[in-house]
C-alpha cells in the first residue's frame, strides 16, 4: 500500500463569457419538478437577477483513474465561466502555514484518546491500517476520528461518495482537475464556506459515533464494503444524483444519522453566497455531489429561490483536455 506524503496528509486532515464560442450542450426545457429527477452532473443556473448563466456541477472527491470523466458540455461551459468556486477555496489548500495553524482543531477535548473509543479488537485493526499507511499511532491516538475516517478513504467530505483508498497514481481529484484547469486559464477561484467552519461540523459527532463510523470506513476499504464502493461509483458515472442522494440518507447508523448536519444546513448556508457570486460573474460551481439532489439540495433550494436551474445533458469526452493558459487579450 502506498505511503502518504507529508502535504498530503494534512490535505486529508481537512477537507471541496459571453463573447465566448457555442458550445453542443443541450439544456432540458420541459416542465420541471422542484425536486431534480434527471440524470446529469452539470445543471445551468439563470434567471432571476442573473445577466449571464452560471453552472453547478457534482463533483466526487476521489475516484479511480479508469472511473474518471469530463463531459463535452463541461468543460465547454468551465472555458466561458469567470470564477471557478469550491466547498473551500482550494487555493487555501495549498497554504501549508494555514493548514499547521488548523492542526490544534483536529485534536480531541479532554485528553480523549482512541483507545477509550475503541474495543481492543477494533483499536488493532485501526492500528494495523494506519501502519500500513505509514502512518503510526502514536501519531494518530488523540485525532478525531472523523478526519482519520477522512484519510482512510481518500476522503474528505462525507457528502459526496468516494471510492476511497489513499491517494495515489491510480486515484484522481474532481477538485484538483478543475482546480488546475482553473489556474491554467488564469481564472479566479473561491469557496462557499470556510476551513474553519467545515472543521466545525466534526465537533457535531458525538466521539463515540464518529469511533463508530471510522471503523466503518476501514472494514469497507479492506473488503467488506467493496460492493457499497462499487455501486457508488456506478451511480456516480449514471450522473444519478438522486440515487446518490438517497445512498447517503439510506445510511440511517452512519452519516445519514446527521443529514441535517452533513447537508440541509450547509446547502441552507450555501444558496445566498452563490446567489451574490452568481450575480457578479458567470461562476462554475464545482461541490460534492450528495449535495445536489433530494428535497433540501442545492438544486431544489436554487428554484424555490427562484433560478432556473436546468440539466445540461451531454456525453463524456474520449481525452481530457490539455490544461492551457488563458489567451492574453489584446
Amino acid at each position: 500500500m502506498k505511503k502518504i506524503t507529508t502535504s498530503y496528509f494534512f490535505l486529508l486532515l481537512l477537507m471541496v463569457v459571453a463573447c465566448s464560442p457555442k458550445t453542443n450542450e443541450k439544456v432540458v426545457t420541459e416542465a420541471i419538478s422542484p425536486v431534480p429527477t434527471e440524470k446529469s452532473l452539470l445543471w445551468k443556473i439563470a434567471g432571476k437577477d442573473l445577466i449571464q448563466p452560471s453552472y453547478l456541477y457534482g463533483t466526487i472527491h476521489m475516484i479511480d483513474k479508469k472511473d474518471f470523466f469530463l463531459t463535452d458540455s463541461t468543460v465547454a461551459v468551465f472555458d466561458r465561466m469567470e470564477q471557478v468556486v469550491f466547498e473551500i477555496n482550494m487555493e487555501d489548500m495549498s497554504d501549508m502555514s494555514a493548514m499547521m495553524g488548523m492542526i490544534g482543531k483536529i485534536m480531541m477535548e479532554d485528553g480523549t484518546t482512541l483507545k477509550d473509543l475503541l474495543s481492543k479488537e477494533d483499536y488493532k485493526m485501526v492500528s494495523d491500517h494506519f501502519s500500513g499507511l505509514g502512518l503510526p499511532m502514536m501519531m494518530l491516538e488523540r485525532i478525531k476520528p472523523m478526519f482519520l475516517s477522512a484519510m482512510s478513504g481518500g476522503d474528505f467530505d462525507f457528502t459526496s461518495p468516494s471510492p476511497g483508498g489513499g491517494m495515489g497514481e491510480d486515484i484522481k481529484s474532481y477538485e484538483m482537475e478543475f482546480m488546475e484547469m482553473a489556474t491554467a486559464e488564469e481564472k479566479k477561484m473561491g469557496g462557499l464556506e470556510t476551513i474553519e467552519y467545515q472543521m466545525s461540523v466534526f465537533d457535531s459527532i458525538p466521539y463515540t459515533d464518529q469511533a463508530a463510523m471510522l471503523i466503518n470506513s476501514i472494514r469497507g476499504g479492506e473488503g467488506e464494503g467493496d460492493d457499497e464502493l462499487s455501486k457508488m461509483t456506478e451511480i456516480y458515472k449514471q450522473q444519478d444524483i438522486a440515487g446518490m442522494q438517497q445512498m447517503f440518507k439510506s445510511d440511517v447508523d452512519g452519516i445519514g444519522k446527521y443529514e441535517d448536519i452533513f447537508l440541509k444546513n450547509r446547502n441552507q448556508n450555501w444558496i445566498p453566497v452563490m446567489a451574490q457570486m452568481a450575480k457578479e460573474q458567470p461562476t462554475f460551481f464545482a461541490v460534492g455531489a450528495g449535495h445536489l439532489g433530494g428535497e433540501f439540495g442545492v438544486i431544489t433550494l436554487l428554484r424555490q429561490a427562484g433560478y432556473e436551474v436546468t440539466p445540461v445533458m451531454s456525453t463524456p469526452l474520449k481525452e481530457l483536455p490539455k490544461k492551457r493558459k488563458k489567451a492574453t487579450k489584446m
